[in-house]
């Protein structure tokens, strides 16, 4: 997987590229699917959720530029395996699911596998987790139809958001750097995401 769908498409990030090598990415995908789990693509994991493919996962924590001691913030823990990537990378990870079964079932898996240090809450992550602000680094993987306000202000000063924002079936990966008193938007490449749920919604 690191050396056909990472290193093979421009992953070059070494922390990140031993990181996805150290995790057992198996494990955090539902039994049915685990002889898959190292496909290139994005596999169910049930509440019509998915776990991204290995490629996205590597390209969203490269462009998140994670370092140990980093205080992060995941929106969307799904399976949990983002979450471990990034705690492999030495991050304090805290991280949101709103869809109660996938919360724990994530949880489970993270202490299985020996990630239980990373901060689960049960929840809408539309509007972040305050109480653990600023963060270095924040993701979302499930697509807004916009950028969520809050999410952006609980960055540092050069902190960096990653989230994939549109509303139809493709979006673009989008990079949100805080700068001085205003924001640099990059964006990365289109990608497809499930839709954000819950606030992002109606706003």
């Amino acid at each position: 997987m690191v050396a056909r769908q990472l290193r093979a498409r421009d992953i070059v990030d070494e922390e990140v590229l031993r990181a996805m090598g150290r995790v057992p990415r198996e494990l955090f995908v539902p039994e049915p699917e685990r002889r898959r789990a190292f496909d290139d693509a994005a596999l169910p994991i049930g509440e019509g959720q998915t776990i991204s493919q290995p490629y996205m996962v590597a390209r969203i924590c490269e462009a998140l530029e994670v370092r140990p001691g980093h205080n992060v913030l995941d929106v969307g823990t799904g399976s949990g395996y983002q979450a471990a990537v990034l705690a492999e990378l030495g991050a304090e990870v805290y991280s949101i699911e709103i869809i109660e079964p996938l919360a724990r079932r994530g949880a489970a898996a993270l202490k299985r596998t020996g990630y239980e240090r990373v901060n689960l809450r049960i929840g809408d992550g539309y509007r972040g987790w305050p109480e653990a602000a600023p963060f270095d680094a924040v993701l979302v993987t499930a697509a807004p139809p916009r950028i969520p306000a809050p999410l952006k202000q609980q960055l540092k000063p050069g902190g960096r958001l990653v989230v994939p924002v549109g509303d139809g079936e493709m979006q673009e990966l989008l990079v949100v750097q805080r700068v001085g008193s205003g924001w640099k938007e990059t964006r990365l490449e289109p990608v497809r995401f499930v839709p954000m749920t819950g606030e992002a919604q109606v706003r």
